[in-house]
């Protein structure tokens, strides 16, 4: 696609744009005013100023102005207590983990300790030894009990 300004000639192409500059409407542009301030601009003036503070109006709202106050304090205060929280569970949480991995430290400690060999090892400076027979399981029929403790 060829561009369509290059197959005009110069000539025809200057009277182009005086068609196109007759056609449009001339708009006049209106210097700003260095002295006009609009609504926003005056009423920061008024609050950085102080001079809000005397009108009569500010009087009526200053009840609502204390209320909003109020909720930002609290909204800060609720902020801060909420990181303290935050703080005091993770600090809670690394406790539990120290303290659990001390319990499975401990525990397999226990079962080291407690092994028949281990504690074979331990008894022996008290001068008891594993004995080496089986024990003896004697048995008695409850009959003769029961006839002996009669008489």
């Amino acid at each position: 696609m060829a561009n369509k300004f290059r197959d005009i000639p110069k000539e025809e192409l200057e009277e182009l744009e005086e068609l196109v500059e007759l056609e449009q409407p001339k708009v006049s542009v209106k210097p700003s005013r260095p002295g006009k301030k609009g609504v926003l601009a005056k009423g920061l003036s008024k609050i950085f100023g102080g001079s809000f503070l005397s009108d009569d109006r500010a009087t009526q709202h200053v009840p609502f102005i204390l209320f909003l106050a109020l909720i930002a304090i609290l909204y800060i205060a609720n902020g801060y207590y909420a990181d303290d929280k935050i703080r005091e569970v993770n600090k809670v949480s690394n406790q539990i983990k120290e303290l659990r991995t001390e319990y499975i430290s401990s525990k397999s400690d226990l079962m080291f300790v407690s092994k028949q060999s281990q504690v074979a090892k331990s008894v022996e400076p008290l001068g008891l030894k594993e004995p080496v027979v089986a024990p003896l399981k004697i048995e008695i029929d409850s009959s003769t009990i029961t006839k002996q403790t009669s008489h």
